[in-house]
């Protein structure tokens, strides 16, 4: 069939199925899916790593990791750190929001208030001895495929260091969130809410505040790393030090 037959039965069979259908297939235009993955991947074209070792691009990740962790541990760990940082602030534990809405309810919203603000300060104050344990953490961490993470998304490196090192971070800061609950005397405040609450509504909510203020102060600097990162990543004035220049310059996002 000639190329101008071809033409006129596409355009038949496009007539026909506009009609029937309302698709004009002259109208669509096909998107291929990139590399870039929504812009949080790196293109091979876009990467230049020249004579960067592998060995160079682990240094340099993990010398991104640890700022992130030395920044965000000093603005986490004043006054108001966590609590007026919405990024990390801690919330009522989910079980226990209910506790919030009947306090309110009943006119107790400032026990409820007082509640949370002393969950926040207790992991503003446990955070200042985290540095050390997120530091042993990010040394002892075998990056095999440093490689991947630097042209991965924009947080690469910090999920790779959450997932092999949560447990071992919250085994580790556990005591110290136990220590500055008690200290702040926050499980007190929290014994006597839920008290007020079990005895009101005739029920039985506990909640284990330890467990839950640690992990959230965790993930509170984990957030923090990984906007560094990101930083680090996007804008060549946050690139401190030669090796992070020489590391992430390579990579152009």
């Amino acid at each position: 069939m000639s190329t101008a037959a071809q033409a006129q039965l596409g355009d038949v069979l496009n007539s026909i199925l506009k009609q029937r259908t309302g698709v004009d297939l002259g109208q669509i235009k096909t998107n291929y899916p990139n590399s870039t993955n929504n812009g949080t991947a790196t293109s091979s074209s876009n990467v230049n790593l020249g004579n960067i070792s592998q060995s160079e691009i682990s240094s340099g990740l993990k010398q991104a990791l640890n700022l992130g962790v030395t920044e965000g541990v000093k603005k986490l760990g004043v006054t108001d750190g966590f609590y007026k940082n919405e990024l990390v602030k801690i919330l009522m534990p989910e079980k226990l929001r209910k506790i919030d809405t009947t306090l309110r309810t009943l006119g107790l919203g400032s026990l409820a208030d007082q509640g949370v603000k002393l969950l926040n300060r207790a992991a503003e104050d446990a955070v200042t001895e985290a540095t050390p344990i997120f530091a042993n953490a990010i040394t002892s961490m075998t990056i095999t495929d440093a490689k991947n993470i630097l042209l991965g998304s924009n947080t690469a490196a910090t999920n790779y260091l959450q997932t092999k090192t949560q447990s071992q971070l919250f085994t580790a800061f556990q005591p110290k969130v136990k220590a500055s609950l008690g200290k702040l005397g926050a499980d007190k405040v929290w014994k006597n809410l839920i008290s007020k609450y079990n005895l009101l509504t005739g029920q039985a909510v506990t909640t284990d505040l330890n467990e839950y203020v640690t992990t959230e102060t965790i993930n509170g600097v984990f957030k923090m790393v990984a906007e560094k990162e990101t930083g680090i990543r996007n804008n060549a004035a946050m690139r401190t030090t030669s090796l992070l220049e020489k590391v992430f310059g390579a990579v152009k996002k």
